[in-house]
């Protein structure tokens, strides 16, 4: 069981014409879609997570190449699609921690070493 320490705060609105229109984009995405579903899944759940925590997150979560394959199943690009952080991005605690050391790129790429990306998320969660 997940604990909940702050009330939950409200989910950003959606237009009910956007909300339509994601729902037949997805739709024609799955119509055109062949390959394994478990990829077209994964594709989608990305969509939906990017909508609401932005590309950053994405970046963080995925690899490159993962997400250039998602892109390719969407016929997005996460950059131009999402904000670079969506109402929800903070819920993320190795964003939280990469803001702390900076360097969105470099800790994404690796080049943050290991052990300093503990230490930071240890102050953050203590």
């Amino acid at each position: 069981m997940s604990k909940t320490t702050k009330p939950p705060r409200p989910i950003p609105l959606v237009d009910v014409n956007d909300a339509h229109a994601l729902v037949m984009r997805l739709d024609e995405i799955t119509a055109r879609f062949h390959g394994q579903i478990d990829e077209l899944e994964s594709a989608v759940g990305m969509y939906m997570i990017g909508r609401l925590m932005g590309w950053k997150v994405l970046f963080i979560v995925h690899n490159k190449r993962t997400i250039r394959k998602y892109e390719e199943i969407l016929g997005i690009n996460v950059r131009e699609e999402f904000q670079e952080e969506g109402p929800f991005a903070d819920k993320s605690v190795a964003l939280n921690v990469i803001k702390k050391l900076g360097g969105f790129w470099k800790a994404v790429s690796g080049e943050h070493k290991d052990e300093e990306l503990k230490e930071k998320r240890r102050e953050l969660v203590l």
